[in-house]
């Protein structure tokens, strides 16, 4: 099953990040698009590379029922996305660390609307020659490997959680992103959830001051950057560890249950997650038998009043079918379903969206 879902991301990871797709909407009166007037529209968004899979081929199939919207959504981080919507040099920007209260004030447009598009696990994946597949890595082990407190992979401490499997005398190489990262965010959320030492030393942010490693840009570079170096150690989006074949460890969740990646665990911390009006929320270390440890959200940013009103028609019912037909992609591409509940809020946030002191979606 993978295999498959690994030859397909690849077609879709290896094309140019710029995308230039036409797009349309609607199939169902939940996600009704606004009328084709044959006039052309063209959308640009930019940010996370966490959704980026996800969000080409959701363009590529709302491509198919319209043919006046052009949408060029480019991968170049989530830092980049929330600078570039800040700025107003693009219509709609993604990012996997929701925007902090001073970001949302210096914004240029006035008020910033932050819509889930998608969810999904943030991998910890290794290059370790012979290793086990699933190797066991504790909170404060994985806390001090980032940290560079532990240097080698026959620590005793990595040894303890792995009893029976052969680690060799091998440098840890720590492999991370060197740009602005929403992935970035949520692991370094995690970290400063466990660790209170990396909480002090380091923090949590799209971008961070590394004690150690090496950057690579975008999932798909620290991806690249571990399946080049042995002994290499990194976080990435889980559909790019699948993509590149790497392995990727188990973590240990709060109720102290051992838990690989996948899509139930994402589910299921959103699910034990209160998520307040302005879906502002962390995933990590979500209570749960059932949940991964390190999840988060992708969210779209957009203005709530949209100065060009043929723009915010179409953007708005672009993510408004997004969030509703657009999900069907989702668990073929290692993304969790938006749960149903938070779709219907979404939906009514979407239609506080207004141009011309009209509302766009109907």
């Amino acid at each position: 099953m993978f295999a498959k879902k690994s030859k397909f991301l690849t077609g879709i990871l290896t094309g140019m990040l710029a995308l230039a797709l036409v797009g349309c909407g609607a199939q169902n009166p939940s996600t009704q698009a606004g009328q084709d007037t044959g006039k052309p529209v063209n959308l640009t968004g930019a940010g996370s590379t966490f959704a980026y899979p996800l969000l080409n081929q959701q363009i590529e199939e709302y491509r198919k029922t319209n043919s006046t919207i052009m949408i060029n959504y480019q991968g170049n981080g989530s830092g980049a996305g929330i600078k570039q919507v800040s700025e107003q040099t693009i219509d709609f920007g993604a990012t996997d660390g929701p925007m902090t209260d001073e970001q949302l004030k210096a914004a240029k447009g006035g008020k910033i609307l932050q819509i889930p598009l998608t969810l999904g696990a943030v991998a910890v994946t290794y290059n370790i020659p012979n290793a086990p597949k699933n190797l066991k890595l504790g909170p404060t082990v994985l806390a001090d490997i980032f940290l560079g407190t532990i240097s080698n992979w026959n620590d005793k401490r990595i040894a303890t959680d792995n009893l029976g499997a052969t680690l060799p005398d091998l440098k840890i190489v720590v492999a991370r992103r060197s740009d602005g990262s929403g992935t970035t965010y949520i692991f370094s959320d995690y970290l400063s959830s466990i660790s209170p030492e990396w909480l002090s030393k380091v923090g949590k942010g799209t971008s961070l001051n590394w004690p150690i490693g090496i950057g690579g840009k975008g999932n798909a570079g620290v991806a690249g950057a571990i399946q080049q170096t042995p002994g290499a150690i990194g976080y990435v989006e889980l559909a790019y560890a699948v993509q590149n074949n790497l392995s990727f460890a188990t973590l240990q969740n709060t109720e102290g249950k051992w838990v690989a990646p996948s899509l139930q665990g994402a589910s299921a911390a959103a699910a034990a997650s209160k998520i307040p009006d302005d879906m502002r929320v962390s995933l990590v270390n979500a209570p749960g038998v059932d949940t991964y440890p390190i999840a988060g959200f992708t969210w779209a940013l957009l203005y709530q009043d949209q100065k060009d009103k043929a723009k915010g028609a179409a953007l708005v019912n672009f993510l408004n079918w997004s969030i509703h037909d657009g999900q069907k992609i989702s668990e073929g591409l290692l993304y969790a379903k938006l749960p149903t509940d938070l779709v219907t809020r979404e939906e009514t946030m979407l239609k506080t969206i207004t141009s011309e002191g009209q509302t766009l979606l109907k």
